[in-house]
């Protein structure tokens, strides 16, 4: 498994409220190198999350571009880019956002079963996962006999899935305690080194922050510093 190259050049959104135009994001430029592990730090409310979510192709720029290993998903059309996110991002997000009615392994599986892939082989790949993150014990059990930090490993499991080339983590700690966000931080760093996926996350906790080779600091819906990459 290899990461991508992430190349972002001119980003720019905004949302309408009240009658007034609101910029979020005010033209960012960012080289993220294949394989490379980047915190993206700052503030409540410049942008971070915001971010995330356009270059994950939750949600689409107001104008420029996005390129995936030269890929450009800003232009890409809404089917194709369902299957692309689906099968080259993984999400984390600070909420796990599992299925209460599912197991543990239903729960890591389910990208692949909804991508059609063979359902043994799913549920197969799905438990394996589920061991390397520390839950081979767990896997037939529901989202609410897990604690917080067994939900987030399953969270975690279930985006690498798909073997995906990007990584894309918002606050994945957050909703943890001190001990539990310190196990997920070392954890994210094993796989970044494991995997060789490119691994953009969103954080406010400073200790994740310094475990990362590069720290990205966005002020008021542009990057700061930080914006350069090693490979670029």
């Amino acid at each position: 498994m290899s990461g991508a190259r992430v190349d972002i050049q001119g980003l720019r959104k905004s949302y309408e409220h009240g009658g007034r135009i609101i910029e979020v994001l005010k033209g960012i430029d960012l080289t993220i190198g294949a394989g490379e592990m980047v915190a993206v730090v700052g503030s409540s409310g410049v942008g971070k999350s915001t971010l995330l979510h356009v270059l994950g192709t939750l949600d689409r720029p107001s104008a420029g571009r996005i390129t995936y290993d030269g890929v450009d998903v800003t232009r890409m059309a809404p089917s194709k880019l369902a299957d692309f996110r689906n099968r080259t991002i993984g999400f984390v997000f600070q909420f796990h956002h599992l299925l209460p009615e599912f197991t543990a392994l239903e729960n890591c599986a389910m990208p692949a079963l909804i991508a059609g892939e063979n359902r043994s082989f799913s549920l197969d790949r799905s438990e394996k996962l589920l061991g390397r993150v520390g839950l081979a014990d767990r896997v037939t059990h529901r989202p609410g006999e897990l604690s917080g930090g067994e939900q987030q490993r399953v969270a975690l499991a279930r985006a690498l899935i798909m073997e995906p080339k990007v990584l894309l983590a918002d606050e994945p700690t957050g909703n943890l305690d001190t001990h539990t966000g310190e196990e997920i931080h070392g954890l994210i760093v094993e796989l970044n080194r494991e995997r060789g996926m490119t691994m953009i996350v969103v954080t406010h906790n400073a200790d994740l922050a310094a475990r990362m080779p590069r720290r990205v600091r966005m002020v008021d819906g542009v990057i700061l510093e930080g914006g350069g990459s090693a490979d670029a």
